[in-house]
């Protein structure tokens, strides 16, 4: 059995956000009870993580860590057509992930006790974004 769903997500700008409910529910809405679901993002300037669920530190932390190492207006950059964001937003979602693979058990994503799924907006703007939801298994 393979069935698909998409999620939109509403950003605020830069950040992080949890989306681990909607991806559960796409799981439980396609059936499947043991199979693989997939996730893939549409976009060039936002990305996904598997991370720490419990403690926003962790998500803090990895912005501050990416802000040191992909700066915005790096004048290295000249890809700036949205502004100084723009370039190190691309940047920041090809070092990431732009999909994931989860394990589905028992007509769910089996994830670890602090474990989230995460839309991490790499844009200082708010954005609407899409991730496309393949479930497939039994």
């Amino acid at each position: 059995m393979i069935a698909q769903a998409e999620i939109r997500i509403a950003t605020r700008g830069r950040g992080t956000y949890d989306f681990t409910h909607d991806v559960q529910e796409a799981v439980r809405a396609s059936g499947v009870r043991t199979g693989l679901c997939h996730l893939f993002i549409r976009h060039t300037s936002a990305s996904m993580m598997l991370c720490e669920n419990a403690d926003p530190a962790v998500r803090r932390d990895l912005e501050t860590f990416m802000a040191r190492q992909v700066p915005d207006g790096d004048p290295a950059f000249t890809h700036t057509a949205e502004g100084p964001d723009d370039m190190s937003a691309h940047v920041r979602s090809i070092l990431t992930q732009s999909d994931l693979n989860l394990p589905v058990r028992d007509g769910r994503c089996a994830l670890g006790t602090w474990q989230g799924v995460y839309l991490w907006e790499h844009r200082t703007a708010p954005h609407e974004r899409c991730v496309i939801v393949t479930v497939q298994g039994e």
